[in-house]
């Protein structure tokens, strides 16, 4: 009886905590952590990232023939908390006192991504400025098609985006398709070109802000 009311009293609480809190959230959340960190090979910060994942049952819309387009946001949570761990950019980032938060995102959907079809999310970084890293995710399908893509601003706090990057690429090893380039000799460190998509959509976002302002 004793034994009982204990199962009772922990399905409940089970039960109270799915209610209140997205508990798989939270639970996949500690998986993905803690497989970058015992499981996979530690990553050049100008590398790219894979993680994979299904879509099941709870990601999908009421229409029940595809993936909820919210569920893509939310799955890149899971990408970037891999790349984080595995390039070090997080820990990098909170050794200066600095943080980092989700600016903006966009993102593109261009097939869409069916029940039970297992897909990967590639990550890396196309390009930063003073206060902020842009990162570009893939939805990836099993036929290689890139079914959705999306490019994160974030922005960092307390510290600067270019002095953390200069640390990163001058911690690790000379990557080959990293912006290190020898010179007469010397090692030089390029930053990338800012890629078009990324101007424009600045652009579009600084109009925004200038609107948002006014009211």
């Amino acid at each position: 009886m004793e034994l009982c009311s204990i199962l009772c009293v922990l399905i409940i609480i089970i039960l109270l905590f799915y209610c209140f809190f997205e508990l798989h959230y939270f639970l996949r959340m500690i998986l993905t952590l803690a497989l970058a960190r015992l499981t996979k090979k530690k990553a050049h910060i100008m590398d790219l990232t894979t993680i994979n994942s299904i879509c099941l049952t709870n990601d999908i819309d009421t229409l029940i023939t595809h993936m909820n387009n919210s569920r893509y946001l939310r799955e890149l949570d899971f990408a970037r908390v891999d790349f984080y761990e595995r390039t070090a950019l997080y820990k990098t980032i909170r050794n200066k006192g600095g943080g980092i938060v989700q600016g903006s995102t966009t993102i593109r959907y261009r097939r869409f991504i069916k029940p039970f079809s297992i897909f990967q999310i590639t990550t890396k970084i196309v390009y930063w400025d003073d206060q902020s890293i842009f990162i570009e995710h893939r939805f990836i399908g099993k036929d290689e098609f890139i079914h959705a893509i999306a490019i994160c601003k974030q922005r960092l706090i307390n510290c600067s985006a270019e002095d953390i990057m200069d640390v990163m690429l001058s911690e690790t090893p000379t990557h080959a398709d990293s912006t290190e380039k020898l010179e007469n000799g010397d090692l030089v460190r390029y930053k990338p070109d800012m890629p078009l998509e990324i101007l424009k959509w600045n652009e579009s976002n600084e109009i925004s802000s200038a609107n948002l302002r006014k009211i």
